[in-house]
């Protein structure tokens, strides 16, 4: 469970640094998911035949189905935060992305039979509280309605991606990332084939932050997202899931010089403060000494 939990952390910093990737291409956010989850996908294939790992996956069809639609609905998530990324900006885009882990954990309780402690409670209402401090000014403000509701409607498809992952049990780790991956490439080709034609023009500028976001990101941080949340509680990959709101506000801040004011400052350690008592690191410190 601690493996687990320290994979899924470290792909949650990487996803935080997706904004930061997606502002030095010069591409439609559309193109950007393509060629992101192709070399994504392409790296993890790549790994698994090199490690000559047994493929199971077949021998589970519903669990097989399951990773498949659970790539399906990334590949819609990673369309529309994207879109809404170039709309209304990486910060507020990524924090309203992230009303999905409150729909995850209320979908745990009748899905997963998972019960609502009072620790998980206490540490949604921190979270949320941060939330609504980080995006609230940035809300009052005006802005692009289309980027608002990509974003909503990517919150909607983070959480079906969790809910299908957490039902894919006997699918896991680098398969069932290479899985998905390559199911969310699908998607998005297909989208963008249908939309304007898959022939793209990309500058050699771009190629650096194409391969940052498609290997590091993508490649590797899918593996460790995949890997880790089909063996932690939906409630916790819900509660802890805010840490990239914060990684991404950080990011955006240092290196896209979005402002961080001292309300949003607020919002991000009562995110991380959220995160902790999630994961009840306060009560084993006690415990400990």
């Amino acid at each position: 469970m601690r493996q687990a939990f320290v994979k899924y952390i470290l792909s949650l910093a990487l996803f935080g640094s997706n904004g930061v990737a997606a502002a030095g291409i010069h591409l439609n956010s559309y193109e950007i998911v393509l060629l992101r989850s192709a070399l994504g996908s392409a790296l993890l294939l790549a790994l698994c035949v090199l490690s000559r790992r047994e493929w199971t996956a077949l021998r589970h069809r519903r669990d097989l189905a399951y990773t498949a639609l659970s790539g399906v609905a990334t590949g819609l998530d990673w369309l529309l935060l994207f879109e809404a990324y170039q709309r209304i900006g990486v910060s507020l885009s990524v924090l309203l992305n992230y009303c999905g882990p409150v729909l995850v954990m209320g979908l745990s309780v009748p899905l997963f039979h998972e019960r609502l402690t009072l620790r998980k409670g206490l540490a949604l209402g921190l979270a949320l509280a941060g939330v609504f401090l980080i995006s609230g000014q940035a809300a009052l403000g005006g802005a692009n309605a289309w980027g608002l509701l990509c974003a909503a409607g990517s919150a909607l498809a983070y959480a079906a991606l969790v809910v299908l992952n957490k039902l894919a049990r006997k699918v896991e780790g680098m398969e069932s990332a290479a899985i998905q991956l390559c199911f969310a490439a699908l998607t998005t080709a297909l989208f963008v084939g249908w939309k304007q034609g898959l022939s793209m023009e990309i500058l050699p500028g771009d190629w650096p932050f194409i391969l940052w976001i498609g290997l590091l990101n993508t490649g590797l941080g899918c593996y460790l997202y995949f890997s880790s949340i089909g063996r932690l509680p939906v409630q916790t990959v819900a509660v802890c899931g805010y840490l990239e709101p914060v990684s991404a506000l950080l990011f955006s801040a240092a290196f896209l010089h979005e402002a961080l004011l001292p309300l949003q400052l607020l919002g991000a350690a009562l995110i991380i403060g959220g995160a902790l008592v999630g994961e009840g690191i306060f009560s084993e410190r006690k415990a400990v000494t």
